[in-house]
């Protein structure tokens, strides 16, 4: 399902931490461990959800509640935030955060909001073995 001229935007690939793939998007981790905040990539060329395929919107929901569910349990947040902005990055993602009153930035946006906090790699790694428990066989990295 992937476009095989898909490349991740280079401030996508600088800010965050590459986990791996679902059957239609990569997965990302933000590199803000304040608070819990994924990011669906769709390996596609269109820059809006509106011009996918309605098979490939129908893929990517099913990924977005998927990850949703899986940071609500993860860190029992009580807010989940739901975003495909594309102001300051144009290529199609969306964010998937975590929220509870009292973090970094509530209950204001976390962008642009400076990070003080990045993942160390083991924190990474317990991240990476959750997802990969989570998601089964629907999710894969580049060593699988």
């Amino acid at each position: 399902m992937a476009d095989a001229k898909f490349e991740l935007d280079p401030r996508l690939a600088r800010d965050c931490i590459a986990l791996g793939r679902l059957k239609l998007s990569r997965l990302l981790l933000m590199n803000n461990a304040a608070v819990p905040w994924f990011i669906l990539v769709p390996e596609t060329q269109v820059t809006e959800i509106c011009d996918l395929g309605v098979m490939a919107q129908a893929i990517l929901f099913d990924e977005i509640n998927t990850v949703s569910r899986f940071v609500r349990d993860l860190d029992r947040v009580q807010k989940l935030n739901v975003a495909a902005l594309g102001n300051s990055v144009s290529q199609l993602h969306v964010h998937v955060i975590g929220r509870n009153p009292g973090d970094f930035a509530w209950p204001g946006t976390v962008w642009g909001v400076p990070v003080e906090e990045t993942y160390p790699d083991e924190q990474v790694q317990e991240i990476l073995r959750a997802v990969k428990a989570h998601f089964g066989d629907a999710f894969w990295t580049p060593s699988d």
